[in-house]
C-alpha cells in the first residue's frame, strides 16, 4: 500500500513539474486556463495523498513565524 501511494505521489509530482513548465511557454488562453486547473487539481490531489499517507505532521523549528524588518 505504500509503495502504491510512493508511486502515485510520484506521479502527481511529475504532472505538477509538467504543467509548470507548459505555463512558462506560448500558450493560448484556453488553452493556459486548461493547464492551470489541472494543474490547481494536482495540487490538490497531491496535498491530499499526502495527508493519507503520512499523517503525522512535521514543522520545522520557527516555521509559522514571520520575520518582519
Amino acid at each position: 500500500m505504500l509503495d502504491e501511494n510512493l508511486a502515485r505521489i510520484r506521479a502527481h509530482r511529475n504532472n505538477i513539474h509538467r504543467y509548470r513548465r507548459l505555463l512558462k511557454t506560448k500558450l493560448s488562453q484556453l488553452e493556459r486556463n486548461f493547464i492551470e486547473r489541472r494543474l490547481a487539481e494536482e495540487k490538490s490531489a497531491l496535498d491530499a495523498l499526502t495527508a493519507a499517507t503520512f499523517p503525522v505532521g512535521f514543522r520545522a523549528p520557527g516555521a509559522g513565524h514571520r520575520i518582519t524588518l
